[in-house]
């Protein structure tokens, strides 16, 4: 481990998108504080990814939350965590395999999204892939219902395998927003069936029990299409409906219906409604889900993109929704194919805004269009900038964009402002060996100012990032650079995909006049020898910046923590994890956390000054989402499990 102290002259060394410092970065150093630009944050719940719109991962506690923890150990045949060594851990819940869905707590419940491999649900086994939501009762970890989304057809061009829910839910008193893993935006009941109503307009539900395939001459399964059809279930059929949580009980009562059999039975004590269904060789029964299933979740609404809005997602859907008053807003998540050249659904929306209440949409748009490099697993932000309330999305072509938070008007939003976070002469290159980004990691709203990184996916390796400070009042391409030609350099060439500026065709990146770039952090010559060291250096990142007093945090994928000034752009020091960071920092208690690859969390002073960290906790496996507070207590997960985290007496 490694710390990396940024010293010297500041204007002098930095490095922008050319060696000399750009000219648009000479100017005002940053906008007068919007004094609406953060918004009045409160101790106790932590409702969506980033605590509020704003997306600054800093809560308001007085609780001392712990520095140092033990998470304890699991027996290595059951799973059960054994607290004997464990130190500082209220309870620990378990999850799938691979989790990566931030923890959000509100009401009394602590909501994650991650995979199957746990099973909670009888009629879904680990062994069945799904992505789940599941939550947990705040108090103790007590599991209370899960969501579950099953694996699309068309595999992993659209829902990765064991992947799960990769996003973080919005919860607004007894409702919750969340994208699904089928490209899904989906409004829950928060209380589940716990409060005995299946609220709607969504009611009676499917909710499949089995599928039995018929791979020969199977004489069970040919028994049980003869008892449907003398309208009873055979011996089989009712063995495999106990498996499923579903035991029957006495007679039942077969219909024959349009192309299937209904069923009405009495499971503990009450009479339920099923049907199956023969396709080719499989049969497969359903249950018709009712308050009676306290386990499952309770859907209000759904809107499907993909069946919807033509969306065609890219390996899943990642969006953490926010809302602005009655207004929810979605990244889509509309990607490339297969082959990851093609766009298959160039004109689908990219982002969108809908009522919140009931799933109706308002507007959406699709500027990224045939220039979206890869997938678009953003989160949008919402703020008030400059008197003006503005949503950010960031685009999958690489361009952070503005537009007015409302209704919008004949189903297009207005646009505000559009931001090029990549150089012009940067280019974008099949499985990342190009120097071109995508934009992951979420836009942060700070004291007026907008702050975002570069990334790509992780599978593309690490790669050359860049950090951005923006000013969101200016309005049109505020860009740093305008790609232009040589010979006619007043008219912009139009956005390419692949590359903005190619020199060999006769163009070239002037400034621009308009840019609304503060300061650009690349890359910092600290010692003075001329050359950029692995350490002074910004690389792709995942994740999101954290700010409290003036400091700014940031984990790239490459393992490197970062602090800088703010308002400046100034790196004060790094530290190298020698892991790759996925998540995002939390700030807290005058404190900074953030976890890593390899299940490290380390904690750091809330100070400028070069520093090792105070601790450097293992939490069992890799921690791939960021640390969260909410009521006095530090929710951490990792890929299997998710802790909470108190100071005990």
């Amino acid at each position: 481990m490694s710390v990396r102290v940024f010293s010297g002259s500041f204007v002098a060394l930095l490095i922008g998108i050319s060696v000399s410092f750009p000219a648009w970065a000479q100017k005002e150093k940053h906008p007068a504080v919007d004094p609406s630009a953060n918004p009045k944050l409160t101790e106790g719940d932590w409702n969506q990814w980033g605590g509020s719109t704003y997306r600054n991962n800093v809560p308001v506690t007085s609780a001392k939350i712990p520095t140092s923890w033990d998470p304890g150990t699991f027996d290595r045949k059951t799973g059960e965590w054994k607290s004997d060594t464990a130190k500082n851990i209220k309870w620990v819940a378990a999850l799938g395999s691979q989790s990566y869905g931030n923890a959000v707590v509100a009401g009394g419940r602590v909501y994650v999204g991650t995979n199957n491999t746990h099973g909670y649900l009888p009629r879904y086994p680990s062994k069945i892939d799904l992505g789940c939501l599941l939550a947990f009762r705040e108090s103790d970890g007590k599991f209370l219902w899960q969501h579950s989304s099953e694996k699309l057809p068309t595999g992993r061009v659209h829902d990765w395998p064991y992947q799960g829910i990769c996003c973080a839910p919005l919860v607004e008193g007894d409702r919750l927003w969340f994208v699904t893993s089928r490209g899904e935006v989906r409004c829950l009941d928060t209380e589940g069936f716990y409060d005995g109503e299946d609220d709607g307009p969504v009611r009676d539900e499917p909710g499949r029990l089995f599928d039995w395939r018929n791979n020969g001459n199977d004489a069970a399964f040919a028994e049980a299409i003869a008892a449907l059809k003398a309208s009873k279930l055979s011996p089989e059929v009712r063995e495999r409906l106990a498996k499923a949580g579903m035991p029957v009980e006495g007679d039942v009562e077969v219909t024959q219906g349009k192309g299937r059999w209904e069923i009405v039975a009495t499971v503990r004590g009450k009479k339920r409604k099923m049907f199956a269904q023969q396709r080719g060789p499989t049969l497969s029964f359903f249950k018709i889900i009712t308050p009676d299933d306290i386990h499952e979740a309770d859907v209000v609404w759904v809107l499907d993109m993909m069946k919807d809005l033509g969306v065609s997602q890219h390996n899943m859907a990642a969006c953490s929704v926010t809302a602005w008053g009655d207004l929810l807003f979605v990244n889509t998540s509309n990607g490339v194919d297969e082959s990851h050249i093609n766009i298959p659904a160039p004109k689908a929306p990219s982002f969108i805004c809908v009522d919140k209440h009931t799933g109706e949409v308002y507007w959406t748009d699709n500027s990224p269009g045939l220039n979206i490099l890869h997938g678009q697993w953003s989160s949008p932000t919402v703020a008030t900038l400059g008197g003006v309330d503005q949503v950010l999305f960031a685009g999958g072509d690489g361009w952070l964009y503005s537009f007015k938070a409302d209704k919008g008007k004949d189903g297009k939003p207005e646009l505000l402002w559009k931001f090029d976070c990549n150089p012009k002469e940067s280019r974008w290159e099949l499985g990342g060996t190009g120097t071109r980004n995508n934009l992951i990691g979420t836009p942060v709203v700070y004291d007026g100012l907008v702050y975002l990184a570069v990334g790509q996916d992780p599978e593309h390796g690490e790669g050359v990032g860049h950090l951005w400070c923006i000013d969101p009042t200016k309005r049109g391409d505020v860009s740093p650079q305008l790609a232009v030609k040589v010979d006619d350099r007043r008219t912009p060439i139009p956005h390419r995909r692949l590359q903005a500026v190619i020199p060999e065709q006769g163009e070239v990146a002037i400034d621009n006049p308009n840019s609304a770039a503060v300061w650009h952090y690349h890359q910092f010559d600290a010692n003075g020898d001329g050359e950029i060291d692995f350490e002074e250096e910004m690389h792709r990142s995942c994740g999101t910046v954290a700010i409290k007093d003036d400091l700014l945090f940031i984990a790239d994928f490459s393992g490197l923590f970062h602090c800088l000034d703010a308002k400046t752009g100034k790196p004060y020091w790094t530290y190298d994890m020698l892991a790759a960071a996925w998540g995002s920092p939390l700030i807290v208690g005058g404190h900074v956390y953030i976890g890593d690859e390899d299940g490290d969390v380390a904690v750091f002073k809330l100070s400028k000054e070069p520093q090792e960290p105070i601790e450097e906790i293992n939490m069992g496996n890799s921690v791939y989402s960021t640390p969260i507070v909410a009521n006095g207590v530090l929710f951490i997960t990792n890929r299997t499990h998710l802790f909470a985290i108190q100071q005990q007496p």
